[in-house]
């Protein structure tokens, strides 16, 4: 009879001690994109590391059959005490300073959530990258609508001198460059761009080419969803996988590697407080040869350095568009939203934004002026009483 109730008690008690052990599992807190499943690395995978063999089923199975507790559950856990006071560190571990497990992919823990911080456009370094051929054909264009009404934060970098276009804008860098559109040449450029902003003093550097429209008012509320102090890389990728390279160790010695970039053409942004652990791969002549390292542009380079080298990993934004996707899938009720539009060639086809606005196709094929005209209707040039 007692041999009976102590059985009954022991399974009691091991019943409830398994409710503990779900709650803690459910409890642990979980960084966005982190969960239980195969590559989630949330905080209860954490927990049950240590004690994989044979977890609460496993122990109530030998608590049943009369087995003792700590048998068979490896780390010398020999009561239930022990066992649940490793669970309630793992749990005070995961939740503490450490930010969790560990990624998946890079051994590193999870980034902190972003941490809020109220910017200007005053803050924010932008770079636009060109050559001396497209001024009139496309810097024109830029100069009438989005750099119109943010030149002091916008920066042309080019490689030829143009005194007509200096009267239009003061920031104009001259990178002394080649004109060609090498890999060497546009590595060139965003050397030079990357020293320009660290001496500047700014919090992001943000890189687009001469066929972008940025939207500044989103681009500076994207960036102030962020602190310019943390490691934040973002924009978006043009491939839908890592690319490949092949990184030179020395001479006679070659190691693969691979990594998510940022495509230049669709821009991205850079916190200063990552662009100065870059310094010894990107200040001075130093980008150069890091680009020569793995033999790929600039904008490869970039996201070489940052998650090959530092092993951070790049944030990816759907709020960046390069030409080198397809424009006409950008709804019209979300340009407002957008940070970055382009225009272009897709697939042997004009590729623009598609929509109504104050001008004809033919008299704006790159939408640039209709959009403008969108976002910023008190234009003087705008048409007024446009249906958009």
């Amino acid at each position: 009879m007692l041999a009976g109730c102590g059985r009954k008690l022991l399974l009691s008690l091991a019943g409830s001690m398994l409710t503990c052990f779900l709650v803690l599992m459910v409890d642990q807190p979980r960084g966005p994109g982190r969960g239980l499943g195969p590559g989630g690395g949330g905080g209860g995978g954490l927990l049950l590391q240590p004690f994989r063999r044979p977890g609460a089923q496993g122990l109530l199975r030998r608590l049943r059959s009369g087995a003792p507790a700590g048998q068979g559950a490896g780390e010398e856990v020999r009561s239930f005490s022990g066992y649940f006071g490793q669970l309630s560190r793992g749990k005070r571990d995961a939740g503490g300073g450490g930010g969790g497990s560990a990624s998946p992919a890079g051994g590193q823990p999870p980034p902190p959530p972003p941490a809020r911080e109220a910017i200007s456009p005053r803050d924010i370094f932008i770079a636009v990258k060109t050559t001396k051929k497209f001024h009139k054909a496309r810097l024109e264009l830029l100069l009438d609508t989005w750099i119109s009404r943010h030149k002091e934060m916008t920066y042309i970098f080019t490689d030829g001198e143009d005194q007509e276009l200096k009267q239009r804008i003061g920031n104009i860098i001259n990178t002394n460059c080649s004109a060609a559109h090498s890999r060497q040449a546009l590595s060139c450029k965003m050397a030079v761009e990357y020293d320009k902003f660290i001496e500047s003093g700014r919090k992001w550097f943000c890189h687009v080419d001469d066929d972008n429209y940025v939207n500044v008012r989103m681009l500076v509320k994207l960036l102030s969803s962020y602190a310019h102090t943390q490691d934040i890389y973002i924009g978006k990728p043009s491939l839908d996988r890592p690319i490949q390279a092949t990184e030179r160790i020395s001479e006679n010695k070659m190691h693969p590697v691979h990594f998510w970039f940022a495509t230049g053409g669709a821009g991205f942004c850079i916190s200063r407080g990552l662009a100065l652990k870059m310094t010894p791969w990107a200040s001075g002549g130093h980008f150069m040869s890091t680009a020569e390292k793995i033999r790929l542009p600039d904008d490869c380079t970039i996201g070489y350095i940052i998650e090959s080298v530092l092993g951070v990993k790049l944030i990816r934004s759907n709020l960046f568009h390069s030409h080198l996707e397809n424009l006409h899938q950008v709804p019209k009720s979300e340009i407002h939203n957008q940070v970055t539009l382009s225009y272009g060639m897709f697939e042997n086809k004009r590729n623009s934004i598609h929509m109504k606005g104050a001008f004809s196709v033919e008299e704006d094929p790159s939408r640039f002026r209709s959009i403008h005209c969108l976002l910023y209707p008190d234009t003087p040039w705008c048409p007024l009483n446009v249906v958009y």
